[in-house]
């Protein structure tokens, strides 16, 4: 429910962002009868700056029909390579299948549609500038298309990606580390299901992603300071192809120590909620904004404690193992190939959970394989 402060309507939550976990969030939030408006600085899911290579659990965070609509490839397995195109590959796969391929600007522009349709105000082309934490609100600065304009809400979420302007209004701690991505794509169709992953770049990897009759995407990503231009032209070299359109980014590894002050809090991107040994944040930002809207009530900050430990609970050991998996990027190439040729095969474990490498399921398909 919506109140005037001072003249200035006050919303129960200001969210600074509609990608994923922000209008993840402001759906939820809405729809558990909270007032919620949602700044969008540009056009939704524009500048794409993301891959779009996720889990089938996906759908589960979609309106109905999003599938047909965003689905462009189905994926089994991936081949990993300790070197370019032409290097042995050892094949890691599922006999169902396990991953999606999907238009991922159309992903967000599903998801920010949601957010309104559940009754959330979403406003593209409104830049927040600025924000001031109060003894009971948050004054939010957004420059919007009729000039700069002072918002209430009782509290915000900063969904605004890897250089949170909110993170730095209040002066939360950064994430651990802030990776440079690179992608770009040909128009070739392609409906492989298999993924390639080469483990050629510093402490990262470099992929291939078939996109079905979208054609293909290549990516990869460095720590700061590497020549990540030069780096992908001679990925893509390896593959002999030129790609006709680029976008990049940055991926935060973390997340940082705290994600929360006293009428703000971070979810996504912008917290660090991503996985270690792949840099996708999307289920991870997602299912943190899941927590938040079931654990924070806009009128008792002393709920952002609730928020904390549940998204915690939910992440915090997967994130933890991922930092060890992405470890195994940096071994010697001999130790990398004889672990591929040790592990290839069938495989339990699933794409977003990497505790997942001591299920059941992994167990039986390593048992199988012997």
């Amino acid at each position: 429910m919506r109140f005037a402060v001072g003249g200035v309507d006050m919303h129960d939550f200001a969210v600074v962002g509609a990608g994923p976990a922000g209008s993840r969030f402001a759906r939820r939030a809405t729809q558990r009868g909270h007032d919620v408006v949602v700044f969008e600085q540009g056009e939704v899911g524009k500048p794409l700056a993301c891959s779009g290579h996720v889990s089938t659990d996906i759908w589960s965070f979609t309106p109905d029909g999003a599938r047909e609509d965003l689905l462009q490839n189905e994926i089994c397995g991936a081949r990993f390579h300790a070197d370019g195109p032409d290097s042995d590959a050892y094949r890691f796969y599922k006999d169902e299948v396990v991953s999606n391929v999907i238009d991922r600007v159309g992903l967000d522009r599903t998801l920010a549609a949601a957010a309104g349709e559940a009754g959330a105000d979403v406003r593209e082309g409104n830049t927040v500038v600025d924000l001031t934490e109060r003894r009971d609100h948050v004054d939010v600065e957004v420059h919007s298309p009729d000039g700069l304009e002072t918002h209430r809400a009782r509290m915000v979420a900063g969904c605004d990606g890897p250089r949170s302007r909110v993170r730095e209004a209040v002066g939360l701690p950064d994430p651990d580390e802030l990776l440079h991505g690179v992608l770009g794509f040909t128009d070739e169709p392609d409906s492989q299901e298999f993924v390639d992953v080469h483990l050629t770049v510093p402490r990262f990897f470099a992929w291939r992603i078939p996109r079905g009759e979208a054609g293909v995407e290549y990516g990869l990503a460095t720590p700061p300071g590497d020549d990540v231009t030069a780096q992908f032209e001679s990925f893509t070299d390896g593959y002999g192809v030129d790609t006709d359109r680029r976008c990049s980014g940055l991926i935060p590894i973390g997340p940082a120590d705290s994600v929360t002050t006293g009428r703000v809090f971070l979810i996504g991107d912008a917290a660090g909620h991503n996985k270690p040994f792949t840099g996708g944040g999307i289920l991870y930002g997602m299912t943190a904004a899941d927590c938040a809207a079931e654990t924070i009530d806009p009128r008792d900050p002393a709920t952002l404690d609730a928020y904390e430990r549940a998204w915690r609970d939910e992440l915090e050991r997967d994130i933890r193992l991922g930092h060890f998996v992405r470890g195994a990027y940096s071994l010697p190439e001999a130790v990398q190939e004889a672990g591929m040729a040790l592990f290839e095969g069938e495989i339990g474990v699933h794409m977003d959970r990497p505790t997942s490498l001591f299920s059941r399921e992994q167990m039986r398909a390593m048992l199988s394989d012997w």
